[in-house]
């Protein structure tokens, strides 16, 4: 399985079952939990490759070699050439005051991030506080099972997001930083801080340009009845099938198949497919969420998660990763429409290219 990133290259710090070092990269297979059916072994390969967690886990991610031409309907990017890397330094590091009695303005996409602890914990304090008020009118006045996210959710998230990749590669800066926040807020940001770090661990920068196939996600609520549809039927936590996909494919956006043969939102390896897709359409975003609950259900969840996950991902920095997402959606469900609208980035070694968003 992939974490975050569609076709990228990472570096997987775990061992295999059988104690050989594995080499770090997103599409890595490894042994997998025992299959239910008659005949067959121990050992299977891991369910997906991470493809999408160089490119879609916290949204930072990079793809080795050049991925599949983009299908009918979908979005060939090519991070290199048609998205300038993250500014450095020179653009403004906050948006313009607000008169008294307006709602604040939203950031722009690609505002720079404050770099003093001080202003930054401000800026995250706000952005949070206005992203949960928008996520709040989303669904009381809008309709997540219909359309696109309102403008305030999708640039909120975005900024959110941008702040927590910052500091995942910050770490005295992210110290600082948490003793300037609010306690509850606090909590919030290590967990996303610590999660996005580990997903960042898992990857290389790329070099060369790359197509990516990438594409808008199925509707927020959509998707939430497939997760707790598929939680009902193999007794899987939907938040922990919800982290997983965030993931693995930012909820979809990432289509690109990995360069082992990964496939699908759930970034699934054809052979473990066979053994737990049953029957279905490994591109369909429901079919793919029964057949990861089916394959977690095998590797020991509900009772044990973490052992079932590092079948799906054989890494404890994914592993880790998947958990605290997942804990921050069972905290406060407008983590997950904030989830939601995280996008899809590529690390480069010119810096990080975002693919997908304003």
């Amino acid at each position: 399985m992939n974490d975050q990133r569609a076709g990228v290259a990472g570096q997987e710090r775990g061992r295999r079952p059988g104690g050989r070092a594995v080499p770090a990269r997103p599409d890595a297979s490894g042994g997998g939990p025992p299959d239910m059916r008659a005949g067959r072994s121990r050992g299977r390969p891991m369910a997906a490759s991470l493809v999408a967690l160089a490119l879609a886990v916290s949204g930072c991610a990079g793809a080795q070699g050049a991925a599949s031409p983009a299908a009918p309907g979908q979005t060939a990017v090519r991070p290199a050439a048609e998205r300038p890397a993250t500014p450095p330094a020179k653009a403004k590091e906050s948006a313009p005051r607000t008169p008294a009695g307006q709602a604040p303005a939203l950031p722009a996409p690609d505002v720079a991030i404050p770099t003093d602890p001080s202003r930054l914990a401000r800026s995250l304090t706000g952005t949070v506080a206005e992203l949960r008020r928008a996520v709040d009118g989303w669904i009381r006045d809008g309709d997540p099972a219909k359309g696109d996210p309102p403008e305030p959710v999708v640039l909120l998230a975005l900024h959110q997001q941008r702040i927590y990749r910052y500091l995942a590669r910050n770490p005295q800066v992210a110290s600082r930083t948490y003793a300037r926040l609010p306690k509850a807020l606090a909590g919030q940001a290590k967990d996303n801080v610590t999660a996005a770090r580990n997903l960042l661990s898992l990857v290389r920068p790329i070099s060369k340009p790359a197509q990516f196939r990438v594409q808008p996600p199925e509707p927020a609520d959509v998707l939430l009845g497939h997760f707790r549809h598929a939680a009902r039927r193999f007794g899987v936590e939907w938040e922990v099938l919800a982290a997983v996909m965030f993931v693995e494919t930012k909820f979809g956006r990432v289509r690109s198949p990995s360069h082992t043969g990964a496939k699908g939102p759930m970034q699934f390896m054809p052979g473990t497919w066979d053994a737990y897709g049953m029957g279905g359409d490994i591109q369909d975003t429901r079919d793919a969420l029964l057949a990861a609950a089916n394959y977690l259900h095998a590797s020991g969840a509900p009772r044990d998660y973490r052992r079932a996950l590092y079948a799906y991902n054989h890494s404890q920095a994914y592993v880790d990763a998947v958990l605290l997402h997942a804990r921050q959606i069972k905290r406060d469900i407008r983590n997950y429409y904030a989830y939601y609208n995280w996008q899809v980035f590529v690390v480069t070694t010119r810096g990080d290219r975002r693919l997908t968003g304003p």
